[in-house]
């Protein structure tokens, strides 16, 4: 399947196949291609949390997950966490291949573009996440799998029960698989008219 077309039939699908699984090669192929997703900097702030113990999901979806059932029915279901401090981890590995002079000069600025700055090391990891969430849902589309973003469950409780460290902030989660349900007709795309516009407002 081609990208515009998986960008087309990507749909956030709500019901799965419980007992279908990924291959382990067809979930690493789906990391590698996540983590293509560009960053500021090349920080790559995300860190994917792997949902993968049924009781530990069984207990989000009935304690904090609004009883939603991809929670427990998909294949794969990963949680987008970020690290905020991610700028100030060792940036010098963000550039390790890049020539000397390039490394050199981009691992000089992250630290004054971000320090002092919560609000963009912040905006920055979420804007980081959306990006991968994106390319693990194109992705899935382009291999036949259906996907779910989520953001439908109390990210306070689940922080707890995955440790989430004090500088990572939570993120939605995917959920990927084999649907079995159509999803609902597209609701409607607004016009580009009414929101695209030249130079100014």
């Amino acid at each position: 399947m081609n990208t515009i077309q998986s960008i087309y039939e990507r749909r956030a699908v709500k019901h799965f196949d419980p007992n279908h699984r990924l291959e382990p090669a067809e979930i690493t192929q789906l990391l590698e291609a996540t983590i293509q997703a560009p960053t500021s900097f090349n920080i790559q702030h995300w860190r994917l949390v792997l949902l993968n113990d049924p009781a530990l999901r069984a207990q989000i979806k009935e304690s904090h997950g609004n009883q939603q059932s991809q929670i427990t029915d998909a294949s794969l279901l990963v949680l987008f966490t970020a690290d905020v401090d991610a700028w100030k981890k060792q940036p010098e590995r963000y550039w390790a291949n890049a020539p000397k002079e390039v490394a050199e000069l981009l691992v000089g600025w992250m630290g004054p573009f971000h320090e002092g700055r919560e609000w963009l090391q912040r905006d920055e990891a979420q804007r980081s996440i959306g990006m991968a969430m994106q390319t693990l849902m194109l992705a899935a589309k382009s291999l036949g799998y259906d996907s779910c973003p989520m953001i439908g469950y109390d990210v306070e409780a689940v922080a707890e029960l995955i440790k989430l460290p004090s500088d990572h902030v939570m993120g939605p989660m995917v959920a990927i698989g084999k649907g079995t349900q159509p999803a609902l007709p597209k609701p409607g795309q607004l016009p580009l008219s009414e929101i695209v516009r030249e130079n100014t407002f």
